[in-house]
């Protein structure tokens, strides 16, 4: 690609100071190692980094391990030099004591590495819960162009001939071993079915949820987030990603000129009208501060949570990830917003058009995926916020609350809406674990499970703990779910009707810290208010008899640092110190000799 406008990129300031010859042998000559030559980093051509998630560690992206090679090659055909880099591994599944430690330290690594490093802009591959609003906050942080390429989900998991959506089986096995109506064996097999090939959880949990988001956001291609890992058009759309942002390096399309208020409030709408996960929250919250935009925790209430669900995908529908593909995927999803004037398609993005040209004739043509705005899956299934005398801020997905939850709970004559039940207390998942079979806690349809101790500090790390089952004995008479209410989180495939992201949390003094068990906690989604119904006195006796929160010590280095700076859920668990710091690439590192 020609450069029209002679731009300068930073690299130039590594490979080409004519003040400093003697650093520049230095930078360049390691480089020569593995065959590149001084002609080619003293070209003017960009430098495009490939931030590589994909690793043995990180299953949900490994596919990027071979999705980068078709990247290179639109960088190359573009006229970029790529140069592709490690990430530090995110893995939901299997990080402990909880992979929402990993999102901040990948974030700070990757900071380090786009402003350290001779990088002019950025691929951010993503695929796993975490890993796309950690690249998105790094480049926001640095503000070089950057792009999103996500790996893509599983195709669709199959079992005994129905569908079994990753993760969102595992929930619902759980419930049906502790009923007696599987066994281990059974649980086991369901669980490998729902994961039949390279890619992310294939249902619209964390994952599919936030690759939606950078979609609707503006800052991948379109179409990019639903294209299942094995199709032939994610590698596709790999070398156009590639090509893509050697374009956005000539014109100098940084985060900064496509993020702003009315983008990320597209992305919340997106997220309401998928029926998307309740982590997104605290991911589009950091993002949103880390790029400097005013956005507010009760924007998913004021702005979204009127919305209809539309998409029919597990957890809060049918289907899984390919058919969401061929229906049209995201922008078939805002297509149908525009139309209802939900959307802005004024916002800019990473083609260089706006959201409202990207999606233009995007309509589905499978109309039992992607509902008509005016005949949707369930009407305003969008997130409520909530407060009261426990908390100030909470949300609740109310697309997964199930007709029987509703007629239970929530269809009283008279009192529509509203709830009261007698709180059951655990500090902890380990305490939940040991005493949700306890016959003396005499829990009952009644009840809403409490957990404590879940949050980033108590944790640490904010852990997703938070979607509880009732005991067996409740399970085997037919009770599937009782509300919950925690300060820790739940996966984003979870079918559970929770109240979360409690803030602030017990560990810092929140209001869950004094609730007993047995005290009557009410809920009233038509005025957003959860309360428990203790008096103020009773409340301020038990405050000042308290003991301090327990807290369990730190474990490592990371843990404790985290503790130490790292906010509440409701405002994106970001790192306090790390804010400051917004579009640093505009000064050039001072040389290392």
């Amino acid at each position: 690609m020609d450069n029209p406008a002679g731009r300068r990129f930073r690299s130039r300031d590594w490979f080409a100071d004519p003040q400093r010859s003697d650093m520049t042998a230095l930078y360049l000559e390691r480089f020569m190692n593995y065959g590149l030559t001084p002609e080619e980093l003293r070209s003017g051509r960009p430098i495009i980094g490939i931030a590589q998630t994909g690793s043995d560690l990180s299953p949900c992206n490994r596919i990027h391990l071979d999705l980068a090679r078709r990247v290179r090659d639109g960088i190359r055909d573009a006229g970029g030099i790529p140069m592709e880099f490690p990430v530090h591994p995110i893995f939901e599944n299997c990080r402990r004591p909880t992979a929402a430690l990993d999102r901040n330290l990948a974030y700070m690594g990757l900071v380090e590495i786009l402003y350290g490093y001779p990088i002019d802009a950025v691929v951010l591959t993503t695929g796993c819960d975490k890993t796309t609003p950690a690249g998105i906050m790094a480049a926001s942080t640095v503000d070089i162009p950057a792009i999103v390429l996500s790996g893509g989900p599983m195709l669709d998991g199959w079992h005994g001939g129905e569908l079994v959506g990753s993760g969102t089986v595992i929930w619902r096995s759980r419930r049906q071993l502790a009923a007696g109506e599987i066994d281990e064996d059974e649980f086991l097999q369901r669980a490998c079915s729902s994961a039949p090939s390279a890619g992310h959880c294939n249902t619209m949990g964390t994952a599919s949820t936030m690759n939606a988001v950078a979609e609707a956001l503006g800052l991948s291609l379109p179409g990019c987030a639903a294209i299942p890992a094995p199709y032939r058009e994610r590698g596709q759309m790999a070398y156009e990603t590639g090509r893509r942002i050697v374009g956005m390096a000539f014109e100098d399309l940084r985060p900064s000129r496509i993020l702003s208020r009315e983008s990320f409030l597209n992305a919340l709408s997106v997220v309401s009208c998928a029926g998307g996960s309740s982590n997104a929250q605290v991911h589009i919250m950091a993002m949103a501060r880390h790029a400097g935009v005013d956005l507010r925790p009760q924007d998913w209430t004021d702005e979204a949570y009127d919305l209809p669900l539309l998409l029919n995908m597990q957890p809060a529908g049918k289907f899984l990830g390919e058919r969401f593909f061929r229906a049209g995927g995201v922008p078939a999803l805002m297509w149908e917003l525009q139309q209802a004037g939900r959307l802005h398609g004024d916002c800019a993005s990473v083609t260089g058009r706006t959201v409202a040209q990207n999606i233009e004739g995007r309509e589905t043509s499978d109309r039992e995926v992607i509902r008509p705005f005016d005949a949707p899956l369930m009407e305003k299934a969008g997130f409520l916020v909530l407060s009261g005398n426990l908390f100030d801020f909470g949300i609740l997905k109310t697309s997964v609350i199930s007709q029987r939850f509703r007629e239970r709970y929530l269809n009283r004559p008279g009192h529509e809406g509203v709830f009261e039940a007698r709180a059951v207390v655990f500090d902890g998942a380990d305490d939940y674990h040991a005493r949700i079979n306890d016959p003396a806690l005499d829990i009952d349809e009644g009840c809403i499970l409490v957990m404590r101790g879940a949050g980033p500090i108590g944790w640490p790390g904010s852990a997703e703990v938070v979607n509880m089952q009732p005991p067996d004995a409740l399970i085997q008479r037919g009770i599937q779910t009782l509300p919950t209410l925690g300060d820790g989180r739940q996966s984003g495939t979870a079918d559970s009707p929770s109240i979360l992201n409690v803030s602030p949390e017990s560990a810092v003094g929140g209001g869950l810290c004094w609730l007993r068990n047995g005290d009557l906690i009410r809920i009233d989604l038509n005025a957003g208010r959860c309360d428990a119904l203790v008096s103020a006195d009773e409340i301020a006796r038990r405050q000042r008899e308290l003991p301090a929160p327990p807290v369990p010590a730190s474990q490592s280095p990371w843990e404790e640092m985290y503790r130490n700076h790292t906010g509440q859920l409701v405002d994106g668990a970001t790192l306090d110190m790390a804010l400051k710091y917004r579009r640093i690439a505009e000064k050039t590192p001072r040389h290392n000799h």
